[in-house]
């Protein structure tokens, strides 16, 4: 297991919580090693992913003093970058449906692993900002993809150029999250939102739902459409097959 990470399963949904409080700053962009992950996601029986940081915070990004030790020892930020992009690509391509349930500062690389779930649950102390600009950068790990896509370029603009916090009221008003809650109901209310939705699905028709979903905001229409059709006939063979057997 990660240092700074943890990892259960609870009723069929795994539950990841980001551990380095009390900021639970990300020590490095691949806030998990790939292989660890991998491990944790591969139980064929799980059905959803809950992301969540301990303590008083969810996340207030990454290491500035990490960051800058590694640009002054030429130790390839290009390259661990793109492994951090690699661990939010593994997430989505588990197929499950992905909630963030987020308290206290969600900040830089804390907020672009927010903005990489499908629901985002906000207590009401949260806290959201992309603070790279003030610290002579841009978000690294996806924020200037995710911010847009999510909130729009105007406002996306606002919150990159200016780097000001917004208060959970703020951030639900422009879509940044979906939800607020009680701060003491955050976690119960996030995590029966997901088993709500994947109690009573198999993992192979929820996996085959958000695939789809999914497929309709990164694929042209047409070929997401077909993709449908190809999934579709899938499952029918495969409910066939489990109706007929269970017949004989």
């Amino acid at each position: 297991m990660s240092d700074r990470v943890e990892w259960e399963i609870n009723d069929g949904i795994g539950i990841l919580t980001i551990s380095n409080p009390p900021e639970n700053y990300l020590f490095e962009p691949e806030f998990v090693p790939l292989a660890q992950l991998r491990q944790w996601t591969g139980d064929s029986a799980l059905k959803g992913i809950l992301i969540r940081g301990k303590g008083k915070h969810f996340s207030a990004g990454g290491d500035l003093r990490q960051l800058f030790t590694l640009v002054s020892e030429d130790d390839n930020l290009d390259e661990k970058l793109a492994a951090g992009h690699g661990i939010i690509n593994h997430l989505h391509q588990t197929n499950l449906p992905l909630v963030a349930a987020i308290h206290g500062v969600c900040f830089g690389g804390g907020l672009e692993i927010a903005l990489a779930c499908d629901i985002r649950v906000a207590a009401e102390n949260a806290l959201f900002a992309a603070p790279e600009t003030s610290h002579g950068l841009i978000p690294g790990m996806g924020g200037t993809i995710r911010i847009p896509a999510t909130v729009g370029i105007p406002n996306a603009l606002q919150m990159i150029l200016t780097g000001e916090i917004l208060t959970a009221e703020e951030a639900v008003n422009i879509h940044l999250v979906d939800m607020i809650v009680p701060r003491k109901e955050l976690f119960s209310s996030a995590f029966n939102l997901l088993h709500r939705m994947v109690k009573n699905g198999s993992p192979r028709i929820i996996r085959a739902v958000v695939e789809t979903l999914r497929n309709a905001s990164t694929m042209p229409a047409g070929q997401a459409a077909c993709e449908e059709t190809k999934i579709f006939c899938e499952l029918a063979k495969e409910e066939y097959a489990r109706r007929l057997s269970e017949s004989k």
